[in-house]
């Protein structure tokens, strides 16, 4: 291959010239575009990979289920041996296929099914859904809908996903007990939810960091519920913000757009 020849430039002048007019570089919309399949690339492999994966983690799975009941009866030390050994891989393996179920559902937003809904309706659908276990934790649930609020457009079902997440996530930062707080709200041309819980807070440093994959600070945690509430989001041209304060709470704002507006 022939060298790259940089051209003459005597007086200087390209050093001011405009970086586009220099590179050629493309435009926002086809930089988007290509990341956007680049994306879309990775996500196919990854699944495809998780999905390889998952079949022979439903064989091994499956036969120590069957080793487990051979087991069931120990009669010497050495099948009490064997079977705490089998019992400690079957939890490793159920904790690798909830991973593997995780990993699966964050590399799946990609196609919406998107419809006009009701915020108020869908949320409430939730609280629902989730405020038996939070009663039985002592924690209340309350709820303040914005009359009148636009519709927006969802996948209800994926959205409804997102939700449970930070629901779980609330939860779980009130093992004693609290209240949980679900808003509704116009801003501009946004329709703003605010999921605020009275539960243990967070630092700056893990605040940071909760949005980021595989990162956890509770035993056993997957590290992909908030990703994946995220990602659920921002495939909706939404976003999510968080506020927190140790020993305080914290707060989850979703913005959306009104129907109309993407």
């Amino acid at each position: 291959m022939a060298d790259r020849i940089a051209p003459s430039d005597p007086d200087g002048a390209l050093d001011d010239a405009p970086v586009s007019t220099l590179a050629g570089d493309p435009d926002e919309h086809e930089i988007n575009r290509r990341l956007r399949a680049q994306y879309a690339e990775i996500a196919q492999l990854a699944g495809g990979l998780a999905h390889e994966i998952r079949n022979p983690l439903s064989t091994i799975s499956l036969n120590l289920d069957l080793l487990a009941e051979d087991f069931q009866q120990p009669e010497t030390p050495r099948d009490r041996r064997a079977l705490q050994k089998i019992e400690r891989l079957r939890r490793e393996g159920r904790r690798l296929q909830t991973l593997l179920e995780d990993f699966l559902r964050l590399v799946r937003v990609q196609d919406l099914r998107l419809e006009p809904a009701d915020l108020n309706l869908v949320v409430e659908e939730m609280r629902d859904f989730c405020e038996p276990q939070a009663m039985a934790q002592g924690i209340i649930v309350r709820s303040h809908y914005a009359d009148d609020l636009p519709r927006v457009l969802l996948d209800v079902d994926l959205f409804k996903q997102a939700l449970l997440n930070l629901f779980i996530n609330a939860r779980q930062a009130m093992p004693d007990g609290g209240e949980l707080i679900l808003t509704t709200r116009r801003d501009g041309s946004w329709v703003v939810l605010d999921i605020t819980d009275t539960g243990l807070g967070m630092t700056d440093e893990v605040r940071s960091r909760i949005f980021d994959a595989f990162y956890s600070t509770r035993p056993g945690g997957s590290g992909l519920g908030l990703p994946t509430t995220r990602k659920i989001i921002e495939a909706h041209g939404g976003d999510i913000r968080v506020e927190s304060e140790p020993g305080k709470g914290s707060q989850f704002t979703i913005r959306l757009p009104e129907a109309g507006t993407r």
